[in-house]
């Protein structure tokens, strides 16, 4: 008996290994556009520790403020669908490169707006060259990593959460300044980015068979990813109701911001790359998926009931809540790139665009909820949004069954 046990976690125990070894041995072509995502990720959460300073230097309301991460979430959503059929055309690099300059371009002219109206356009416009991007990267990553595709994700998702952590910070370190200096910084970044995949990125010739403006609609067609979508789609708005209401309430300058968002933003790196696999190959996916969705809906819910009442608790439940998107952050990645049959490039744009439509939503539906009926309602719409990712999980588990990995 104990030697079947051994036999049976002996080639786990060398798969783990394996996997650690590819995860850190990549080519350079991987780390350059690895680390081009990092920085591409920090334009999510760069704004959030100077919401409060845009609000009061361009005269605007919550509202008003909150309608810059929707431009930029809704532009990257609807962008999505057409990131597969310019990248077959033209190849990977020269999409990465020109996702690259319209940042440096749209960052920069946010930088010197005059007022939230045009701060708001020129976020959409950011947001073209992120999806351009970030959609793009996933691809090549996946493309031209050791270690397969899991492997591949996990670097994704590495990248996406120090991205999300350091954003804050810098957004912090520099808005303490000057609001408008997060922007240039970011632009800077881009930039350094942008030669970084010029010089070590090979070109990526262009796929043979070209993809039609209509592919990750039909993408959409599949049972699984279908169900994943629509599930990533209200887990999105709970996300982005913490990312972009909360420094509404903490009544903090933007170092204290910026210091909250960094510690959610470390959680969400730490457990995105370390903590999911180890969950998942216990428990397998979809049980995870549903477990951590549900927690994330009881921590909602406590931010809640703490918002108005208690900093130190909604500081707390932030960085839980990190933990938590973090974990699901990978698994919602891994579904939608391996449950279909559809190429990964089109599995991607289909499975954002109707994602990011979530992140689109909640901050502005956040916003108007706060200003309107008080700052805890906000957070108990985005429970009822778990709720239904959770609903849209189970009613279409057996469509993602195929997925589920074995237990160890």
């Amino acid at each position: 008996m104990n030697g079947q046990l051994a036999e049976h976690l002996q080639p786990a125990e060398e798969t783990l290994d394996a996997e650690k070894a590819s995860f850190l041995k990549q080519p350079k072509a991987v780390w350059a556009t690895a680390i081009a995502a990092v920085f591409a990720f920090m334009g999510i959460g760069l704004v959030d520790p100077i919401l409060p300073a845009i609000a009061t230097n361009l005269d605007a309301t919550p509202s008003e403020v909150s309608l810059l991460f929707t431009s930029y979430f809704l532009v990257t959503a609807v962008a999505m669908l057409v990131t597969g059929f310019v990248s077959s055309r033209i190849g990977g690099k020269k999409t990465l490169m020109i996702g690259l300059a319209l940042i440096v371009v749209f960052a920069s002219l946010s930088g010197m707006s005059g007022s939230v109206g045009e701060l708001v356009g020129f976020r959409a416009g950011w947001g073209l060259g992120n999806a351009l991007f970030v959609a793009t990267a996933l691809a090549v990553i996946v493309g031209v990593a050791s270690g397969g595709a899991g492997t591949a994700i996990i670097l994704y998702e590495a990248a996406l959460g120090l991205g999300i952590s350091l954003g804050p910070l810098l957004g912090a370190l520099l808005g303490g300044w000057q609001w408008r200096a997060p922007f240039f910084g970011t632009a800077v970044l881009m930039a350094v980015a942008f030669i970084a995949l010029m010089v070590l990125l090979p070109k990526t010739p262009a796929p043979a068979k070209k993809a039609r403006l209509r592919d990750p609609l039909l993408a959409l067609g599949h049972k699984g990813l279908r169900t994943t979508a629509a599930s990533a789609l209200f887990y999105n708005y709970g996300f982005f109701t913490i990312l972009a209401f909360t420094p509404f309430i903490l009544g903090m300058d933007a170092y204290g911001i910026g210091a909250v968002f960094f510690g959610w933003g470390v959680a969400v790196a730490v457990f995105s790359v370390f903590v999911a696999p180890i969950l998942q190959r216990r428990f397998g996916t979809n049980n995870v998926l549903v477990g951590t969705l549900a927690a994330l809906m009881l921590d909602l819910v406590g931010l809640g009931l703490a918002a108005g009442h208690s900093v130190t608790a909604v500081v707390a439940l932030v960085i839980v809540a990190g933990a938590l998107l973090g974990i699901n952050n990978t698994l919602y990645t891994e579904l939608a790139m391996e449950v279909s049959d559809s190429p990964r490039p089109v599995a991607s744009a289909g499975y954002n665009f109707v994602r990011w439509m979530g992140g689109a939503l909640a901050p502005f539906a956040a916003a108007q909820l706060g200003e309107h009926f008080g700052p805890q309602l906000p957070f108990f719409a985005g429970a009822v949004a778990l709720l239904l990712a959770i609903a849209v999980a189970v009613g279409g588990r057996k469509f993602l069954a195929a997925h589920e990995p074995h237990l160890v």
